[in-house]
């Protein structure tokens, strides 16, 4: 080798370097061509199209009614944009709710492989009233109209728990089945874990996966990490030092006892303090963080634990003499080392790519956060998109 190649190579290792510095997702190879396009539906700040982008598609229109989140959403597109081949152009992005939209705006027939969604989930949730009436419920079905329209090979329609398991909502899940089968799909509702695809939080959502039925028959994601979990530790050591720039985005709401703690075994459970903002087990995922964060429904850390794994855990102590009645509750000062999580480390606990600015007050940044689909479990469902468009591309 000549040093005229032998500086080539250096120059081009250091490029390749550089671009995987500042390259969202390193580990997620590059694609020259899409896989196909999509039509996002209630995109939120982009959770899933996020993770559709990662697996090698191409969003061609997306609707938001949020404006917050829409600018978000917008960012974070931009971002990828720069990053990925296979991304050539800005989608059609429409603010605005999809049921009120005019027909001639929305996306037609043939313009895209794939439509996807996550429709406001408050009718359906533990955490909502769980009102059969909710008129957010209902867009489970504005969903299919849309499919309806676009005509697509496949649809992604993403929602809570409660929606798979509950018994109240039997019925609406018939009539989705029903929906999908007039429209000539084949579909299955799977219950996916998050922190079974490479997620430190153990977030369940239903997915629900329509493939025309000429094409045969969905594909479940495969789970990457579902006998290993990731940690809340293992996402944050990512982060630079709380309090330092891009981890700044401080909880200012206090931590006061609870008067009348709810226990539970786990120190981890329960509410020991106030607001519905419960401590982190940093070896573990976390629970799944709510789109009801900010203030005191912030979780909370453990700052020096964080730190030295090896300290003592307050949060654990303090549960033990409760638990065992050696003191009362509230008797104690909370430590200044227990502190909020931050916006920041939110995201990153949902795997948002590091650095994305997220627009509008903070509570609303949170509810970003909250309600998203994490963009690496929107990978997977990705990965199996791909193989049912295409069984022999790996």
């Amino acid at each position: 080798m000549t040093d005229t190649q032998a500086s080539a190579n250096t120059a081009a290792a250091q490029s390749r370097k550089r671009l995987d510095d500042a390259l969202d997702y390193p580990d997620v190879p590059l694609r020259q061509r899409s896989r196909g396009r999509f039509v996002s539906l209630f995109a939120g700040a982009g959770g899933l199209d996020i993770g559709l982008v990662l697996a090698g598609f191409e969003p061609v229109w997306v609707n938001e009614f949020d404006p917050s989140a829409f600018a978000t959403h917008h960012e974070s597109m931009a971002r990828l944009r720069e990053q990925r081949p296979h991304f050539r152009q800005d989608p059609v992005a429409v603010l605005g709710d999809i049921s009120t939209i005019a027909s001639a705006d929305l996306p037609a027939a043939g313009s895209a492989d794939l439509v996807v969604g996550g429709p406001p989930c408050q009718g359906f949730s533990v955490a909502g009233k769980m009102d059969p009436d909710d008129p957010r419920s209902r867009h489970v079905f504005t969903f299919f109209d849309v499919v309806e329209r676009v005509q697509p090979k496949v649809f992604v329609l993403e929602n809570v728990k409660a929606l798979y398991a509950n018994r109240r909502w039997a019925g609406t899940r018939a009539a989705m089945f029903a929906r999908a089968q007039e429209l000539g799909f084949n579909s299955e509702m799977y219950l996916l874990n998050a922190s079974h695809f490479g997620v430190a939080q153990a977030r369940e959502r239903l997915v629900m996966i329509g493939v025309r039925a000429e094409l045969g028959e969905p594909i479940a994601p495969v789970p990457s990490t579902a006998s290993n979990p990731p940690s809340v530790r293992s996402a944050l050591v990512n982060l630079p030092t709380y309090g330092s720039p891009g981890n700044d985005a401080f909880c200012k709401a206090r931590i006061t006892l609870a008067k009348s703690p709810v226990m539970r075994r786990s120190p981890y459970a329960g509410m020991l303090f106030n607001g519905a903002g419960r401590p982190l087990d940093l070896d573990r995922p976390s629970s799944t963080l709510a789109a009801s964060m900010g203030g005191n429904k912030t979780p909370i850390i453990e700052q020096n634990v964080l730190e030295d794994p090896t300290d003592s855990s307050w949060v654990r102590d303090y549960h033990s003499a409760l638990w065992e009645g050696r003191e009362v509750a509230a008797e104690r000062e909370v430590p200044s080392y227990l502190r909020r999580l931050t916006v920041q480390e939110a995201a990153e606990i949902q795997t948002f790519p590091r650095g994305l600015h997220w627009r509008g007050p903070q509570s609303m940044q949170f509810r970003q956060i909250g309600n998203a689909v994490p963009p690496r479990l929107g990978f997977a469902v990705g990965e199996a998109v791909a193989a049912i468009l295409d069984p022999a591309d790996g």
